[in-house]
């Protein structure tokens, strides 16, 4: 009979104030916001430490309403180099508890302790002193036998709070919650279950699945699982390295309707999406932009391209062309660019030399006709051919990647 399985969830308590807190103990206990744009009222929140949150302060609230709320409110702009060490030497503090580390983003991962000899309980808070003791950054670690039940035990008890939720108990301190409070249930799938009179956990979990299936496709068979307590995904360390897409988005400050300021956000974006494709070693096929009106309804339109990209240049050019081609002037408070349908360089190299191998069959038989055209006509009949692909080629040589944040942490 195999053994049950042990899964940590281990979540970060408000990280980057935490990060800010640890570089600058002065600020511990203090109500302190990041704000993308301190100098500007109108800037959003991106998170708050728990002081601040007791004065209402949530994240995403603009600026000015949390300074209503907490006048004594400190504000820091954000230090993502910062917050990308020091979540590099948390997952590698982790990977010496165990191999099977599954980092989720950069605050947050999973981890299988099934083979520690020791109890759960007693890693989890000696992990929550290593934590403390070298980084001083608190977490909450949420104990289960799957990763929706770890997940779900890591959101009941914040800060510094270690939770056990085993399937025994889910009915009782799972099945009572309303169900948009459940992992995976976001604020419109919660109003589609309110409509077929779906208002609780247990009441998910009860629902017949082929009627949750026409309402809501595969995920409704899935919530349904994963409200009973059935979750069979495993921690997998190289999942860090799979990536369906690369993007990024920017709350404004202020909403923008004048076409350059929005261009000059949108080369923004851009840009720190190539850097991660050149650090990652990817070139994508297929680009999105999103688009959030002062309305907030928003709108996603993508093109899906012929060849694969990953310079600034070709990516801001289709990024333009959606842009023109979907605006028609309202204001726009949020923009995002996201590449998908990623490849390896390598793997992007490989069809490249299959296309130039093709292209040389068909140059081989051009040239042949060409040669005989020319014996028969004159050898100046018809100029020389600028060899095609030459520039695709040269520029997928020159793409080179990089590594993200999850990327590395193992490293040094």
């Amino acid at each position: 009979m195999s053994k049950a399985k042990v899964i940590f969830h281990v979540d970060m308590n408000s990280f980057y104030a935490s990060v800010e807190m640890a570089y600058n103990p002065s600020l511990k206990g203090k109500p302190i916001a990041i704000a993308g744009n301190p100098e500007q009222r109108k800037g959003i929140v991106v998170t708050s430490s728990y002081e601040a949150r007791a004065k209402g302060v949530k994240t995403t609230m603009p600026l000015w309403e949390a300074k209503k709320l907490c006048p004594s409110l400190i504000v820091i702009r954000p230090n993502f180099e910062r917050y990308r060490e020091v979540s590099a030497k948390i997952f590698r503090l982790l990977s010496e508890v165990t191999d099977l580390v599954e980092p989720v983003s950069i605050d947050e991962g999973f981890m299988d302790v099934t083979d520690n000899q020791n109890h759960p309980v007693d890693v989890a808070y000696q992990l929550q002193r290593i934590l403390l003791e070298q980084l001083d950054i608190p977490c909450s670690i949420g104990i289960g036998p799957n990763k929706f039940l770890a997940k779900t035990a890591s959101d009941m008890k914040k800060p510094l709070g270690v939770t056990v939720l085993r399937k025994r108990n889910i009915e009782e301190k799972l099945w009572p919650l309303p169900v948009e409070e459940m992992y995976g249930v976001g604020t419109k799938t919660a109003d589609k279950l309110r409509k077929i009179e779906i208002e609780t956990i247990g009441d998910l979990a009860q629902t017949d699945s082929y009627a949750l299936a026409q309402l809501l496709g595969v995920n409704g068979e899935r919530l349904i699982q994963r409200a009973n307590g059935h979750d069979n995904r495993v921690i997998d360390p190289e999942s860090v390295h799979d990536f369906k897409s690369i993007g990024n988005s920017e709350t404004l400050p202020e909403d923008l309707t004048e076409v350059t300021e929005i261009k000059n956000v949108l080369s923004r974006l851009s840009r720190r999406v190539t850097d991660r494709l050149e650090r990652r070693q990817l070139a994508g096929k297929s680009i999105q932009l999103m688009i959030r009106f002062n309305d907030r309804t928003t709108i996603t339109r993508s093109r899906k391209l012929e060849s694969y990209i990953s310079t600034f240049d070709d990516v801001l050019i289709v990024v333009f062309d959606l842009l023109d081609e979907h605006w028609q002037g309202e204001p726009i408070r949020l923009l995002g660019v996201t590449m998908s349908d990623l490849l390896e360089r390598n793997e992007v190299l490989e069809q490249l030399s299959l296309f130039t191998y093709e292209r040389a069959l068909k140059k081989s038989k051009r040239d042949e006709t060409l040669d005989k055209l020319k014996k028969k006509y004159g050898k100046d009949t018809f100029p020389s051919m600028i060899e095609e692909g030459s520039a695709t080629q040269d520029k997928l040589l020159r793409t080179s990647f990089q590594k993200d944040f999850l990327d590395d942490y193992k490293s040094d």
